[in-house]
């Protein structure tokens, strides 16, 4: 009769087990896909990330803003003609020289509109040179090795009686779900920033074409200054990878069980997080808003 016993209680060991090293490999495997896509993620250009929504954007700013951005233009030069001849003493004390830094400020302003893509599309790839050169420093592995952890676990799994099992089993369920939500975040942040990308590209021409003006061009400056926050969140967030490549490389998982499952949740958390808050900090750093 005991004999019988032991063998039930083996069996559903052996089934609880089975479940926690399918959660376990789930887990782990769901982390190792998704962080390792980050950093060839951030390290795409606008035109590289996809093609087809890059040519959209650019047909639409070229066709839809750029005109827009002349009336602009039109509107900001004839402001500061009116404005610079009026402040003159009513044209009693007209300098010819005046005149011809207004039709090179209409000319820079005219380049700047017309080469608008070139200018962003410049700033994107020094960002693109400055994440690729992170992914080289930083070099530590993302990657769980997903057949080691679960080896290493197995001499404590064959040692828990089913009680602590199936507390084992609902553990590894919870935070497999979350892993996976953690997952959907993580790609709708990646996703996110590139297509803010995108909207700041479909607009540039209009604030490119108020940067001559001392009145306007803080419209302009401000727009650099978010284009440069957003080509360099891509650094912050390989630094974000680089933390958590450390913090999971230090995890000792066949010490405590239950610790390292929640602890690798929680590094998890914490790298969603940082991802997060990676774009408002690189625009306090550049100073827009």
């Amino acid at each position: 009769m005991q004999s019988i016993l032991d063998a039930i209680n083996e069996w559903i060991k052996e089934i609880l087990i089975g479940a926690i090293n399918g959660n376990l490999s789930t887990m782990f495997g769901d982390v190792n896909e998704k962080v390792g896509t980050i950093a060839a993620e951030v390290g795409q250009t606008p035109q590289g990330w996809n093609a087809g929504i890059f040519s959209m954007i650019r047909t639409l700013s070229e066709n839809v803003i750029v005109p827009i951005a002349g009336l602009v233009i039109t509107y900001v030069l004839c402001y500061e003609l009116i404005s610079m001849v009026t402040e003159k003493n009513n044209m009693h004390d007209v300098d010819t020289s005046m005149f011809f830094k207004w039709v090179f400020k209409a000319y820079v302003a005219v380049y700047l509109v017309t080469h608008t893509f070139d200018i962003t599309m410049a700033v994107f790839d020094m960002a693109q040179h400055v994440v690729s050169g992170a992914a080289g420093v930083i070099g530590g592995s993302t990657n769980i090795d997903v057949a080691a952890a679960l080896s290493s676990m197995q001499s404590g799994l064959d040692a828990m009686e089913i009680p602590e099992l199936l507390l084992l089993v609902m553990e590894t369920s919870l935070v497999s779900l979350c892993m996976k939500i953690m997952s959907v975040l993580i790609t709708v942040i990646l996703y996110g920033r590139m297509i803010e990308i995108y909207l700041y590209c479909s607009v540039s021409p209009i604030p490119f074409a108020t940067m001559t003006n001392r009145e306007w061009g803080q419209i302009g400056n401000n727009y650099l200054k978010s284009l440069f926050a957003i080509g360099f969140q891509g650094f912050l967030i390989m630094i974000c990878v680089g933390i958590y490549a450390v913090l999971v490389n230090n995890m000792i998982i066949a010490d405590n069980l239950h610790s390292a499952i929640f602890s690798l949740a929680a590094y998890t958390v914490i790298l969603c997080f940082s991802l997060f808050k990676s774009g408002a900090l690189a625009k306090s750093i550049f100073s827009a808003h």
